[in-house]
């Protein structure tokens, strides 16, 4: 079993990568809504809520962390990762091997507050490509967008729209560096155009997955629990069955660890 970790909806799109590539595979996704969204908070207190979610998880018996969720990543390239029985799958690491293979060099990242202030994206691909010219500009409007369930309005457009006008006018490809980002792709294909390649981590995370298991290790029953601590457990599932397209999503509110 696979486990996702994301502070709220977002992670659903890194489930739905998950569930493409390996749909015999059973994962448990994991939004910590009650403390969404994570971009606008301190280090300390993100690498605090990592740690307590990455241990939810080892307990409930995951055979690897894929990370749904940037910020959390970004805590820890930036002040050390949480002790953890199961891998950790690094999204940001996916997203600038993804650029690395695309062959892009001047990238802009669009991502929370958080994870621009850390640094993180640049770091890891000028790592990668010697000489690549990174921009990076926060959007701490656009998870609360997706949150609400106002993907397709004309808000969420000219929400988008504002952030890519911030990106210098000759980039070649963007990382949606939050996991939400996926799920506003439209407005960004508005905005961009089709000359910007646009980059979603998410399938990279997948294809990592499904290289680390073992030969039968993608065998299982194929389902997906989606766990949540937020205050409104129906409204989770409402926003489940619409972002998943499933009927009748298997939702539930988190249990306390042991």
């Amino acid at each position: 079993m696979l486990g996702v970790l994301d502070s709220g909806l977002g992670g659903l799109s890194v489930v739905r990568a998950l569930r493409e590539r390996l749909p015999h595979q059973d994962v448990v996704f994991l939004a910590d809504q009650a403390h969404v969204p994570y971009g606008e908070r301190e280090p300390e207190e993100l690498g605090q809520l990592f740690g307590a979610n990455v241990a939810w998880l080892n307990e409930a018996g995951v055979s690897a962390i894929v990370m749904g969720c940037n910020t959390s990543c970004a805590v820890g390239h930036t002040f050390g990762w949480p002790t953890s029985r199961a891998p950790i799958l690094d999204l940001i690491d996916a997203a600038a091997a993804a650029a690395q293979r695309a062959g892009i060099r001047r990238i802009g990242v669009i991502a929370t507050t958080a994870t621009v202030k850390s640094g993180a994206y640049a770091q890891m691909l000028r790592a990668r490509m010697e000489g690549v010219r990174v921009t990076e500009v926060a959007a701490p409007a656009l998870v609360p967008l997706v949150e609400a369930g106002l993907t397709g309005t004309q808000q969420a457009s000219a929400a988008v729209g504002a952030v890519c006008a911030k990106l210098p006018k000759d980039i070649d490809g963007v990382i949606l560096g939050c996991t939400h980002y996926p799920f506003l792709d439209a407005h960004f294909s508005d905005a961009l155009g089709d000359g910007v390649l646009r980059i979603d981590p998410a399938s990279e995370q997948a294809a990592r997955a499904s290289a680390m298991l073992p030969p039968n290790g993608a065998i299982g029953f194929g389902r997906t629990r989606y766990v949540t601590n937020g205050p409104d457990p129906e409204a989770f599932r409402t926003a489940v069955r619409v972002l998943t397209g499933e009927l009748e999503p298997a939702c539930e509110p988190m249990a306390p660890r042991a």
